[in-house]
């Protein structure tokens, strides 16, 4: 299941564990995509339809979403399977904080959280990465998709803080890193909170919403008091929206009606 629009459904749709299950699979055959838009999506539909001998599971939401990256853009993002989204990144003078996606409605999530650390953060060095291919988190010895020491340690660095926004179960991502020389990931993912509710509400009752996640990158980057301001202008937020679908049912304007803007 998706897990992250719960409207009607409730909790019998809310199990992301069929991926923990799959990845437990030989390695040679299983592959697990994550794809971040429609045009993600659709290149790797096109890659999946195109192999034999594969287990291939993607996982991909029926609601109409944002759309962040070009067909030429997606394929190459896609034939990678990671990589870092220059544009979503401030980090060409160095990298204080890495955040890192795996799903739609968490890169949706980390892109938001990003937009308001940028903007309220300016000097804040950012380093934006989106997984598609869940299996390059993996050690190249455990899987022929996995990243090699050296590749991971390229993008998320040996030792900054990295902010990790993940489709499923936390644990999951965790038992990926246990032999990645970086240790320093804080990774949100559901944790069976929620039942029938808005779709933001689901992401903040299990705290990947944009406004934990901004919080939480606060706390990794060991900012707390220099950014008591922004901490309490998240908090805010978070009540507003409690208040807001207890009275109408509907997510804040901040969140419906939120744009990229560079």
């Amino acid at each position: 299941s998706n897990v992250w629009q719960q409207d009607h459904n409730g909790y019998t749709h809310q199990e992301p564990g069929f991926l923990d299950h799959v990845v437990n699979k030989k390695a040679d055959i299983v592959r697990v995509y994550l794809p971040p838009d429609s045009n993600c999506l659709l290149s790797c539909y096109h890659h999946c339809q195109a192999s034999k001998n594969y287990i291939n599971v993607i996982v991909a939401s029926k609601h109409p979403s944002y759309q962040w990256l070009d067909v030429k853009s997606a394929d190459e993002h896609c034939t990678k399977g990671i990589g870092m989204w220059d544009w979503a990144s401030s980090d060409k003078k160095g990298v204080d904080i890495v955040i890192a996606c795996a799903g739609d409605t968490p890169t949706l999530e980390a892109l938001a959280a990003t937009s308001i650390l940028r903007k309220e953060l300016p000097k804040l060095k950012i380093r934006f990465v989106n997984v598609v291919d869940l299996m390059r988190m993996e050690s190249i010895k455990e899987h022929p998709h996995g990243l090699s020491n050296k590749d991971f340690d390229a993008l998320f660095t040996k030792n900054k803080p990295v902010l990790f926004a993940f489709h499923g179960y936390p644990k999951l991502i965790h038992e990926f890193l246990v032999s990645r020389h970086n240790q320093n990931f804080d990774v949100h993912g559901y944790m069976e909170e929620g039942s029938i509710t808005t779709a933001f509400d689901m992401r903040v009752q299990n705290k990947i919403d944009r406004f934990n996640l901004v919080k939480s990158a606060i706390k990794l980057l060991g900012k707390e008091k220099e950014c008591k301001s922004l901490i309490d202008k998240m908090d805010s937020l978070l009540k507003k929206h409690k208040e807001h679908i207890a009275k109408y049912g509907v997510d804040i304007d901040e969140v419906t009606s939120w744009k990229w803007e560079n």
